[in-house]
């Protein structure tokens, strides 16, 4: 480079910070099914730092299978109307770090498989999302069965399976510190 010109700066792979809350909401993000829908059920819960403090600033994904396991296909995954499930939902947590989502208890994707929700973390100080699984203790033979469940030490599965409530379900994400939630990793090696 010539000196006329500054040597570029390595800046990070993504942009991080407490703007998830704002910047990628979209109105009944939070509402896969209306609450009126026969089969709704809440799915609510907590996101917690390393120290046990809530997280006033994260932004949680679900996608998941209809109440018979079929993954949704079709296009334009926020757009809701009674005909298409689209089994995609996106919502901020309040300032307490609460969250809540109005969904349907989805059906195994695979035989022998527990009912589960996938679930993306953004949150300030992540330089990427977090991955993990929210089981529904919807029938305990088949979350003893499952084989990805399974597949986490025995120790750890509890942070993976949801407490049900009078409403539905209820989930906290712990990012750190004891009993954090599995988190997945998902591609490639960087």
């Amino acid at each position: 480079m010539s000196s006329e010109h500054p040597a570029l700066v390595a800046t990070p792979g993504q942009t991080i910070g407490p703007f998830f809350g704002y910047a990628l909401p979209v109105a009944g993000g939070e509402e896969l099914v209306p609450a009126s829908h026969p089969g709704a059920v809440r799915l609510r819960g907590t996101v917690y730092d390393g120290q046990g403090d809530p997280v006033p600033d994260a932004l949680l994904e679900i996608w998941q299978a209809d109440a018979d396991g079929r993954a949704a296909s079709a296009e334009g995954s926020l757009r809701r109307d009674p005909f298409e499930f689209t089994g995609f939902g996106r919502t901020p947590v309040d300032p307490g770090g609460r969250y809540t989502f109005t969904t349907v208890v989805p059906g195994p994707t695979r035989p022998g498989g527990a009912p589960f929700v996938a679930m993306t973390v953004f949150a300030r100080g992540l330089l990427d999302r977090l991955l993990t699984r929210v089981y529904l203790p919807v029938d305990e033979a088949a979350l003893a069965a499952d084989p990805f469940l399974a597949g986490v030490p025995a120790d750890r599965r509890h942070t993976l399976v949801a407490t049900r409530d009078a409403h539905g379900f209820v989930f906290d994400v712990r990012l750190q510190g004891p009993d954090e939630t599995v988190f997945l990793h998902h591609g490639s090696p960087a």
